[in-house]
């Protein structure tokens, strides 16, 4: 310990560096609860465009007033267990929250992009609704009460594009 006190201030830089990447990447919020699923394929965000998605991922859009809804706790408790089964499907998970902050896979949304979603699926601040998008751009499903996964996921398992795709991933 004493030795790394004496190092050049360089080398002390470098490891506070070196340090705080590993700290960032540890603490990174890396399950549904902490919003967080793994995609195959990376969004970039602080706007969140639904046709920047299309033909890419499946979209699930969780609306609610806020964190505190029943709905939504339980709605995401309901998902909790079930990260993989979003990964394997493509699945982009974006919560929209009225008064709280807006996710998409973990990552932040602006307000802006949350006022469109609401607007463009026709959702009130006051509604909880849950909107399944397929890779197409279309609406699914829309649940007004919370849903298990597996019930998403067996929708879009007997969709034709998810069919195709299991048969080309054998």
């Amino acid at each position: 310990m004493i030795e790394r006190l004496s190092q050049p201030p360089e080398v002390k830089k470098s490891l506070l560096i070196a340090l705080i990447f590993t700290a960032c990447t540890a603490v990174s919020p890396v399950s549904i609860a902490g919003t967080v699923i793994g995609s195959t394929h990376s969004i970039k965000m602080s706007s969140f465009n639904l046709s920047s998605q299309k033909w890419q991922n499946r979209v699930l859009l969780v609306f609610a007033p806020s964190v505190d809804n029943h709905s939504y706790q339980q709605q995401m408790q309901l998902f909790n267990q079930h990260q993989n089964g979003f990964t394997d499907r493509d699945l982009v998970l974006v919560q929209v929250l009225a008064t709280d902050k807006s996710y998409a896979n973990g990552q932040l949304i602006d307000e802006s992009s949350a006022v469109k979603l609401r607007n463009r699926f026709g959702v009130d601040q006051e509604n909880f609704r849950v909107i399944l998008v397929g890779k197409d751009g279309g609406v699914k499903r829309s649940d007004t009460k919370p849903v298990q996964a597996a019930a998403i996921f067996e929708q879009i398992d007997a969709m034709p594009m998810r069919q195709q795709e299991m048969r080309s991933s054998r």
